[in-house]
């Protein structure tokens, strides 16, 4: 039973990679669709997965990806796209003569009122997945990362000891990318425990940034703080940070700005829920001190700094 993983390679959260390492240790074989070859798919090659070269973006490298795969991850860059990528996936499925059950790792804000547009753009590739008939299972996972600290706010911890933003002063639910991929897992694994094909997985916990920062002081060591600032001067510092960090885009800057006014506006819209997290994914989730304990404090919140 092969499994069809994209996005294996991507940085955001590295669910993908967790993704690929859990089936591996499940003992099924994973086929991962690269655009190119490098560290990354070494590694992940290392696992004992299949690479193949193609892009979601082109139909004709999709098709031959599939060949003997019974289930599928579907999943893409908070980037311009997505839409295409369904439609191109779909098509190919279609092509390929397969039926694949595909899980496709979505975000809260998929919905065509969101005022992100890549959220619409996601609400409305689910819509393109469904009307091809696959037979979907879609996580609209309502909760932040934790490893987007480090990826939005590391540079300014780590040179002036704070977290700006405009999520506001309220809570934020949050999840971990890892327990963000063991969702993948289990949707691929044990169906079962879903109540699809539309499902939205809760976070660990809900937590303000004044409450993220207390955490990061503690771990690290020195004072950090919290300092809400607008949307749009928080979009104009990540489309800076954009610029010198792959990690970030502009796309996604404009993304989670209007997510994070949004949540400032009217709060999350799906509340936290660890036992149900937990019986979902089979495990206890880790929450965001257990996150910070595996930041390293010589780079505090780097873009540089990993985590295990």
């Amino acid at each position: 039973m092969t499994v069809l993983v994209t996005g294996a390679t991507g940085r955001h959260g590295g669910t993908g990679a967790h993704l690929v390492r859990r089936l591996r240790e499940e003992g099924r074989d994973v086929r991962v669709l690269a655009r190119t070859r490098g560290e990354r798919t070494e590694s992940l090659e290392a696992l004992g997965a299949e690479v193949v070269i193609g892009d979601l973006q082109d139909r004709r490298g999709i098709v031959p990806a599939l060949r003997g795969v019974t289930q599928a991850y579907f999943t893409y860059p908070i980037d311009a796209g997505v839409i295409g990528a369904a439609a191109n996936f779909a098509a190919a499925v279609r092509e390929s003569g397969v039926s694949p059950r595909t899980v496709v790792m979505s975000m809260g804000p998929a919905h065509p009122g969101h005022p992100s547009d890549r959220g619409r753009d996601q609400w409305l590739a689910e819509e393109v997945l469904q009307w091809a008939g696959l037979d979907l299972l879609v996580l609209r996972v309502a909760a932040a990362f934790h490893e987007n600290v480090p990826a939005l706010h590391g540079r300014s911890v780590r040179d002036e000891g704070v977290i700006r933003n405009c999520f506001g002063d309220g809570p934020v639910a949050w999840i971990s990318g890892r327990d963000a991929a063991e969702l993948a897992v289990a949707a691929l694994l044990h169906p079962g425990r879903f109540d699809g094909p539309v499902c939205h997985p809760p976070g660990v916990e809900e937590l303000s940034h004044h409450d993220i920062a207390a955490v990061l002081a503690e771990r690290l060591g020195r004072p950090v703080r919290f300092e809400p600032v607008s949307a749009e001067q928080w979009h104009r510092e990540l489309v800076a940070l954009s610029e010198v960090d792959d990690v970030v885009n502009a796309d996604m800057a404009g993304h989670i700005t209007s997510v994070a006014d949004r949540v400032a506006r009217h709060g999350s819209t799906t509340a936290a829920d660890p036992v149900a997290l937990e019986r979902l994914i089979g495990r206890a989730p880790l929450t965001f001190r257990d996150f910070a304990r595996t930041l390293g404090t010589q780079c505090p919140l780097s873009a540089a700094t990993t985590w295990s």
